[in-house]
């Protein structure tokens, strides 16, 4: 349980207009309502199908959910015994093979069988393919400190867990028939039932409908799709799962759950399951319906095809609170995830950051800061941006953080990595973005007679700058050199500066990036582009230069 806030902080967050505080206060109020709500630990839920790896989606719905608990715990002052539940729908039957996998013709054997009886296609470190992903979906939320409780559907049913509940669920069968069935297409309707065997001979999960039931022996009859012959089969102790909006009902009423999220593309889902939840005597949790990520081409991002970006791939470029503060930001707005938001994201984090300990307390509570850190963000001094540090790699060749230390101690004589150790992570974070997103994208041109004439100028009057000029000095400079050569609109000059010198359509500040890369070395730069040795090196290593320049937004 976390720290209690300052004072002016408590007070502040009883009027907190973050969303996470908005949800906490929907919570609040349902537990007022709830019978027995006074009481009860307070049980958050996030839910995780391994069919397919692990994707930022799944972290997100953690990372969100843990923001809400959070601010649901600063607002009752730790008074409240609150639980995060993180569950594995591994007993659900393997539909598809993922297009993400490896040995997919083994996995077309085990089609029908629950995930956690289909075998490790990667390895035999794992007894299953579930047990595969839900240790990799473990080690994601554990590398980012999340507070949360693991549960596996297959032990959940096999253990009873839901027996109670599974028991209820026959008693009431023909109301969530009546719920479901409409829902239906005819021929789905035909075999439509709540309780999904599980076949002793097969292994696999039947999607078959049932012929008896019987509530007082807590059995259902079923037929043998392969024989014919009737079978007879408990539903509880893990021989029947549940179809799913029965099952998520089902799972809400044995567990007490209190919040779930979903996206969008669940609202319906949500709508059905609350209804079942209702039927099973049961008060539905407090749902938050936020929008999907999609990729580059604005598709939804799906686990099983693997079309988004994966945690550890984002982690490789950036942060983990780069991808909290992505979480944290406009969760009911549809957002493009893929590499090219990473800088930007890494960028509007240090800003938070950096404003952070000047802000009045209810300020604090408003920047992602806050909720990210669970409100005791770290103390960061950073001397340089992200987007300055990727152009610092472009234009100095650096391979290793040590040269690249070397241009940013003449920037700021004192920093260190040891006095620095966000900046140091930055440094390795900007030097593998550039490797394989900036580097390749990069299409350097020649300057047009016009431009050269220019670039000429900033040389000859950057060599007459003051010793020690500062960011926004040089900045003038620049600034004045493209009004004196009367480039319309002024923004074409600097489009040019970027183009020439350093392959790409955008870019820093270029006060700032002079001050950073020296001055000397920036009049040689320019030097290289006028004598067109940079376009030079793009053609010798297979660029074309009729492309437009590579958009990397990270200005």
């Amino acid at each position: 349980m976390p720290q209690a806030p300052e004072a002016p902080l408590q007070a502040a967050a009883q009027e907190a207009r973050a969303w996470p505080f908005e949800e906490a206060r929907r919570l609040i109020k349902r537990l007022e309502k709830l019978e027995g709500g006074a009481d009860k630990a307070v049980i958050f839920e996030t839910g995780y199908g391994p069919s397919g790896l692990p994707h930022i989606g799944t972290f997100g719905e953690v990372a969100r959910t843990t923001m809400v608990r959070h601010a649901f715990e600063v607002l009752t002052e730790g008074k409240r015994k609150t639980r995060l539940v993180c569950f594995s729908d591994d007993m659900d039957g393997l539909r598809k093979v993922p297009d993400n996998v490896p040995n997919r013709d083994m996995l077309a054997a085990h089609i029908g069988k629950p995930l956690s009886s289909v075998p490790d296609p990667f390895s035999n470190e794992y007894p299953s393919f579930a047990a595969h992903n839900n240790a990799r979906l473990r080690r994601f939320l554990d590398r980012f400190g999340f507070e949360y409780e693991f549960l596996s559907a297959t032990e959940c049913y096999k253990a009873g867990k839901f027996d109670a509940t599974l028991l209820k669920m026959l008693e009431v069968y023909d109301h969530v028939m009546d719920i479901i069935l409409p829902t239906l297409g005819p021929e789905r309707r035909a075999t439509y039932s709540p309780f999904l065997p599980v076949s002793p001979k097969s292994g696999k999960v039947l999607q078959v409908p049932m012929v008896e039931r019987n509530p007082k022996q807590g059995t259902i009859t079923y037929l043998d799709p392969d024989t014919g012959a009737k079978v007879e089969t408990p539903v509880t102790g893990g021989r029947v799962k549940c179809q799913w909006k029965a099952d998520w009902a089902m799972r809400w009423t044995a567990l007490g759950v209190d919040y779930e999220m979903a996206g969008k593309d669940l609202i319906d889902s949500v709508t059905l399951s609350s209804r079942i939840c209702r039927a099973l005597g049961a008060v539905p949790p407090e749902s938050f319906i936020y929008e999907l990520f999609l990729d580059q081409d604005g598709a939804k991002i799906s686990k099983s095809k693997g079309n988004g970006l994966t945690v550890d791939e984002w982690l490789t470029y950036a942060s983990p609170e780069s991808l909290s503060l992505f979480m944290f930001q406009k969760p009911k707005a549809a957002k493009k995830l893929f590499f090219d938001v990473i800088p930007k994201t890494v960028d509007e984090y240090l800003a938070f950051l950096a404003k952070y300990p000047q802000e009045e307390a209810k300020a604090k509570l408003d920047n992602p800061i806050w909720h990210i850190h669970a409100g005791t963000p770290p103390q960061a001094e950073l001397p340089i941006s992200f987007a300055l540090l990727l152009n610092l790699v472009s234009v100095s060749n650096a391979e290793d953080k040590a040269t690249l230390w070397g241009f940013i101690r003449k920037y700021a004589p004192d920093a260190t990595p040891e006095q620095h150790p966000v900046l140091d992570h930055l440094v390795g974070y900007a030097l593998s973005y550039y490797r394989d997103f900036v580097k390749p994208a990069k299409t350097y041109r020649l300057p047009t007679e016009h431009e050269r004439k220019a670039l000429e100028a900033l040389s000859a009057a950057l060599a007459k700058a003051a010793p020690g000029a500062s960011g926004e000095e040089l900045q003038a400079i620049v600034y004045e050199i493209g009004k004196t050569h009367a480039f319309e609109p002024l923004r074409a000059w600097f489009s040019a500066l970027y183009e020439v010198l350093l392959g790409q359509a955008q870019g820093p500040r270029f006060g700032g990036f002079i001050e950073l890369y020296g001055v000397e070395n920036t009049r040689r730069l320019i030097d290289r582009a006028i004598k067109g040795e940079l376009a030079g090196e793009a053609k010798r290593h297979g660029v074309d230069r009729k492309k437009p320049p590579g958009r990397i937004s990270y200005s």
